[in-house]
């Protein structure tokens, strides 16, 4: 998509510019403005792991010009310097890009994703603040803004920029009092992703697991979608629904599924549980320590420590304070030069307060997939250790 956005950048210019020739609208801008539809648009997932939650943005349709623009607050270039690690420390660059209708809605139709619409039921005002906002925002020192997937994201901007330009008071009825955390909102989309909700959760801390409110879980396009259609404008004890109509745009079609590793995360822990057992076996049989095998976990546990480590600096709140680091522990990087010179290490005794502390909150915190198998493991190396004096 990034491809369309220099090009339709100056249609847009002179979209907005016809738009805004007076400050006040006249007569003949009514009239223009009568014949703009603005709509919020919002797409169900698909297969690519960053539409794994859908996606929402705004659509500009002119019936008089025929000109039909889509706004979407979610492109972005992942081949931008350190992405991956401006992404896990809260500060990736997402930015504003212009989309042809027709072009947007293959995209989604050729992943089998339905799109739908909700007009907007609003005044020629309103319309225009909403345009002369996008046209703001289009801006090259505006266009492009600091993502955070749970507070600003390509929901939350679309949403944030309504409600500025409503001249009332948008008022919400909430369908119930649900309170899911982020993290239970988060697997309801990645059902079928087995290594994208270990992904989330090994990244994601104890506040993920806190209660939200309905505000909070806008950043779901669908839930926005949601709450948009029983949402009203309260101008000056004029009530009128938000959402004059909802439209699909494109049909739910066939998804096209991709296949992903063959084994869970729950696999291959057990895996290494079993590989565990069947080490400890040996060493009893043969009255011996596979002090290799205490490297090799320490190195894979201290790696993985070290991408949390990262995090507990990252911008995203809900990552902080992340309990598995316990087990993904850095820390054991540091002991591995003892182990290789087969010195004495208290790195076992460490390690066992730990191992405690991290199966005591997982009354807090609901871990990743398999992490308290691993943490098994390393607690029968801790016990093996410990019998060996």
């Amino acid at each position: 998509m990034k491809q369309f956005i220099d090009f339709f950048r100056t249609i847009f210019l002179v979209f907005t510019g016809i738009i805004f020739a007076c400050t006040t609208i006249s007569a003949d801008e009514k009239e223009r403005l009568d014949s703009i539809e603005i709509g919020l648009v919002t797409c169900a997932p698909h297969e690519e792991i960053y539409s794994l939650y859908g996606h929402s943005a705004i659509r500009v349709h002119d019936y008089k010009t025929g000109q039909d623009l889509v706004f979407n607050y979610g492109v972005f270039n992942f081949n931008q310097p350190f992405f991956v690690l401006r992404f896990a420390l809260g500060i990736p660059k997402y930015e504003l890009g212009i989309i042809p209708y027709n072009h947007f809605c293959k995209y989604y139709k050729d992943w089998g994703s339905q799109v739908t619409e909700q007009v907007l039921n609003i005044t020629s005002g309103e319309k225009q603040r909403i345009i002369q906002a996008l046209s703001q925002n289009y801006r090259p020192e505006n266009r492009t803004y600091t993502y955070n997937v749970f507070y600003d994201n390509c929901s939350t901007r679309p949403r944030d920029l309504i409600e500025k330009c409503i001249q009332g008071e948008i008022v919400y009825t909430y369908k119930d009092n649900y309170m899911p955390s982020f993290r239970e909102m988060t697997h309801e989309y990645t059902k079928g992703h087995p290594w994208a909700t270990f992904g989330n959760d090994i990244l994601l801390g104890v506040k993920a697991d806190l209660k939200t409110n309905a505000r909070q879980q806008e950043f779901l396009p669908f839930n926005l979608r949601n709450n948009f259609d029983h949402a009203k404008i309260n101008r000056n004890g004029v009530v009128t629904p938000l959402v004059k109509e909802r439209r699909e745009l494109v049909a739910p079609g066939v998804q096209v599924t991709e296949e992903g590793f063959s084994y869970t995360p729950t696999e291959c822990s057990l895996f290494l549980l079993c590989l565990t057992i069947i080490i400890l076996g040996l060493e009893y049989y043969k009255r011996t320590i596979y002090i290799w095998f205490d490297i090799l976990l320490m190195l894979l546990t201290g790696i993985a420590g070290c991408v949390l480590t990262i995090l507990f600096f990252s911008q995203h709140p809900t990552t902080s304070t992340n309990l598995q680091i316990l087990v993904l522990n850095p820390i054991a990087l540091a002991f591995i030069p003892n182990f290789l010179k087969k010195k004495k290490s208290r790195w076992f005794h460490i390690n066992a307060i730990f191992i405690i502390i991290f199966f005591i909150g997982s009354f807090w915190q609901d871990y990743a997939e398999g992490m308290e198998i691993v943490a098994l493991c390393l607690l029968l190396r801790i016990i093996r250790h410990y019998n060996d004096k």
